[in-house]
């Protein structure tokens, strides 16, 4: 019997469809139509095991070229783009591994005292969650939570996946084990509720997957000016889309790893970029925040539309 195509495929049930035009004109706090937010991405790797991004080809463990260019970023990189992002006074969402807490404390405790927001994001950046069975997986996103919490005073409201790694669960576990936010799902340009099996909503926030420096300079070689230029383009692109009266608000993330731009060369033109943006900001064409904050104000616009 020949095939029939008809009948709508397979889904996820977390939202349902609905096109950027025509959503409501609500606007961002200060004003502005565009939120941009820094997430920055802070990772601790198992040595001689587990997953990585990498430099040079993968050797037999231990590989020691990509494990070390990776522990840069904790040991130098990080610290330079802390020295940046204080230079323009640019908050940041420090998405970190708990690893961290054993591994370099002092540089999480940096975050905390910038006041940056910390996002959970794993324990290490060595392990896909999307393996785990429903117990473990819910094991990990509450031991993350609790150890932020103790470690730092205060527990995530958003979680990253290491390698956007989920399961058919992982939207409930998340909402269950007491995450507001996920930003996991990169299908919007507006924070949006999605369904959970709980009835608890867990919100995401857009997170980037082409602004990011992992697929753009590792996968597609990009030089450190062209991905400047990028986050450049696409922020000015953003902000003559929702500058009008009448368009709805957009949110941009800029995802960033310090072992990729925390190297001097990106980091110049890194540098560059980011002025742009504060720029725009010091005039009050964008809000410059965290995905936390946006959560907040897109949640209490829900609930005054809803009152």
């Amino acid at each position: 019997m020949p095939a029939t195509y008809t009948g709508a495929l397979p889904t996820h049930g977390r939202f349902d469809y609905a096109g950027i035009r025509g959503r409501a004109p609500y606007r961002w706090p200060n004003g502005a139509g565009l939120a941009v937010y820094l997430a920055f991405n802070i990772e601790h790797f198992a040595f001689g095991e587990g997953l990585g991004a990498a430099i040079g080809p993968a050797s037999p463990q231990p590989d020691v070229l990509n494990y070390s260019w990776r522990e840069y970023g904790n040991r130098v990189g990080a610290w330079r783009c802390l020295d940046l992002f204080d230079s323009l006074e640019l908050p940041s969402a420090a998405l970190i591994n708990t690893a961290l807490y054993d591994h370099c404390p002092e540089l999480v405790a940096a975050c905390v005292q910038r006041g940056d927001e910390l996002v959970g994001h794993g324990h290490s950046n060595a392990e896909r969650q999307g393996v785990l069975d429903e117990a473990s997986e819910l094991a990990l996103l509450q031991s993350c939570r609790e150890r932020m919490r103790a470690e730092s005073g205060v527990a995530p409201a958003g979680w990253l996946s290491p390698w956007i790694s989920e399961s058919l669960r992982t939207p409930d576990l998340l909402a269950e084990a007491g995450y507001d936010y996920t930003l996991n799902w990169c299908h919007d340009d507006q924070p949006l509720p999605m369904r959970t099996r709980s009835g608890r909503p867990l919100w995401s926030v857009p997170y980037p997957q082409e602004l990011n420096d992992i697929p753009m300079v590792i996968a597609r070689q990009m030089e450190g000016d062209a991905f400047a230029r990028m986050i450049v383009d696409h922020f000015d692109e953003m902000l003559s889309q929702c500058r009008a009266p009448g368009t709805p608000p957009l949110v941009m993330g800029i995802a960033l790893h310090p072992y990729i731009v925390g190297q001097p060369h990106r980091l110049r033109h890194l540098r560059q970029a980011l002025r742009h943006l504060a720029q725009a900001r010091d005039r009050g064409e964008a809000w410059i925040t965290t995905p936390g904050a946006i959560f907040r104000h897109a949640v209490s616009v829900a609930d005054a539309a809803g009152a």
